[in-house]
């Protein structure tokens, strides 16, 4: 299990998306707050991660919302905070990380060195045994015996011949200058600060008229996640979708918007195909006897298609 982040846990705003680069910070809101996003990292070289992707983590506007109102989370301009970590940056600083980079770099160039030699050293072996193992079977036995006793001092010349053909030196490769292997850092700390500034901060992300539906499902337990691949707004889950189907398929509206029997016939088939409810909610229009009495504004129903 990872350390626990630092609360408030960074978001990044990056060209309208809300991103979190910690994998500390993603099993923690998942863990402890519902909290799943998409993940959107990949490698092109890797056609393998289009089914599992890797960090960063990538938030709908009312999860990144709902972090901020609890004071889980903060929303940083991210463009911004690297602007003016590198301003503020020193060039003794500077020099310290990337000669500490360096430093990893030939670390790891020494490693993979050896794990190459020792893989060579195997290899050799494995021939020099094999190669033995093919003379041995290849000589007669008898006519072995006849050699070593018609020529004296050959048992000890080949003794003393045999140490010196495994010698390991003989196969030494020739040494080679060490080249300090590239690099490149998962995050930008160090050397930037791990915790924003205020001035780096946004206010709350805008969200849709849906994100009073959001947050009234969250509060129940559900875990929610994007519902596009159901023609839907958002699927519930009863817990982590790794381990759970989800339960509803949910569509939000306006407490006076019309809406169209067909709407509710169609969601309603289409939820009963797929095994699962089709849930449609929307917040009450505010009233001062419903927030005196501190009353949950939003209100959902449940349509299931009985004859299917």
């Amino acid at each position: 299990m990872g350390s626990e982040p630092t609360l408030p846990i960074p978001i990044s705003y990056i060209s309208g998306s809300y991103l979190i680069f910690s994998i500390d910070a993603v099993t923690y809101l998942r863990r402890e707050h519902h909290i799943c996003g998409v993940l959107v990292g990949t490698l092109p070289q890797i056609p393998q991660q289009n089914v599992f992707l890797s960090l960063p983590l990538e938030l709908m506007p009312e999860e990144a919302r709902l972090l901020v109102e609890k004071g889980v989370a903060c929303i940083v301009d991210e463009a911004k905070a690297h602007k003016d970590g590198m301003a503020s940056l020193m060039e003794e600083d500077r020099k310290r990380y990337l000669q500490d980079l360096e430093a990893q770099g030939l670390q790891a160039m020494r490693l993979q060195n050896s794990r190459r030699e020792q893989k060579r050293e195997e290899v050799l072996k494995t021939l020099d045994e094999k190669k033995a193992a093919k003379a041995k079977k290849a000589a007669p036995k008898d006519t072995a015996e006849d050699d070593t006793k018609e020529v004296p001092g050959l048992e000890l010349f080949a003794g003393d011949q045999k140490p010196e053909a495994s010698k390991p030196s003989s196969r030494a490769p020739p040494v080679s200058s060490e080249v300090a292997m590239g690099v490149t850092p998962a995050t930008s700390y160090p050397p930037l600060p791990a915790q924003p500034s205020s001035q780096q901060l946004l206010p709350l992300p805008k969200v849709q008229s849906s994100y009073p539906l959001f947050a009234h499902l969250h509060s129940q337990g559900y875990f929610l996640s994007p519902g596009l691949r159901f023609g839907c707004q958002y699927m519930a889950y009863p817990g982590d979708p790794l381990r759970f189907h989800s339960h509803f398929l949910v569509v939000s509206a306006e407490w006076d918007e019309p809406i169209d029997l067909m709407n509710i016939i169609v969601g309603g088939r289409l939820g009963t195909g797929v095994k699962k409810g089709f849930l449609i909610g929307g917040a009450e229009k505010e009233a001062e006897e419903s927030e005196a009495k501190g009353n949950d504004s939003v209100r959902t129903f449940s349509v299931e298609w009985a004859g299917m």
